[in-house]
């Protein structure tokens, strides 16, 4: 665990500030025994304002075994997404993808960390995006250029579960925000947009403004 808050301290202390967080996605299971030390990462990640973690629980550890309540269908459908757009086939846990575009092994600290750093040196459009609201939820995106889908995320800030079997089997997973509910919004060609609905599952929100190669425009949470 020292390492884990060394390592956020380091990225506290490194990352420039920005005009919107690094996203990092982690694709992960309750069943996978290979996945506690990657949400161990995330929740270190977690502590620096700069970066928004994200936990997305894939269907397909489910099994007799155990299930996973948290995983979603479209968990799993995203991080297909993602193996398209690396053109790749290769799907499985635990999976950081960091910005959209850069996949590696989701315990991997010195490639998640690199990562990290690329992304927020790196150039490019940061399209004002926000969220916020109580039972109805406000989603706006400013003025651009280009292409893109918005994405509403909905997650809880933290859970502990006792693992009744499979792999992690007599574990307390401890787990950081962890996604309830995916909603895609529709696309953005440019122009401002406001959207407001019922809050969806999750007791806090995320938008991500996203491109049809995995590069984010814009992110927030609230």
């Amino acid at each position: 665990m020292r390492f884990f808050i060394a390592l956020a301290m380091i990225l506290c202390a490194s990352l420039p500030a920005q005009a919107r967080p690094v996203v990092i996605e982690l694709f992960t299971s309750e069943a996978c025994s290979s996945c506690p030390p990657a949400e161990a990462l995330l929740a270190a990640l977690k502590k620096d304002p700069n970066i928004l973690p994200l936990a997305f629980h894939v269907t397909y550890w489910n099994g007799p075994a155990w299930t996973d309540k948290y995983s979603l269908p479209g968990a799993t459908d995203r991080q297909s997404f993602y193996a398209g757009v690396q053109h790749s086939q290769d799907v499985y846990t635990p999976e950081a993808v960091v910005d959209g575009t850069a996949g590696m092994v989701g315990s991997d600290h010195a490639a998640v960390t690199s990562a990290i750093q690329a992304a927020a040196a790196a150039p490019g459009q940061n399209v004002p995006v926000h969220v916020s609201g109580g039972d109805k939820v406000t989603v706006s995106v400013g003025a651009g250029t280009g292409n893109a889908t918005i994405w509403l995320f909905g997650f809880d800030g933290a859970h502990t579960t006792q693992i009744g079997g499979g792999e992690n089997g007599g574990a307390t997973l401890k787990e950081v925000n962890v996604v309830r509910s995916i909603t895609n919004l529709g696309g953005w060609t440019g122009t401002g947009m406001t959207y407001t609905m019922p809050k969806p599952a999750g007791e806090h929100m995320a938008v991500l403004l996203q491109q049809a190669d995995g590069t984010v425009l814009g992110a927030a949470a609230d």
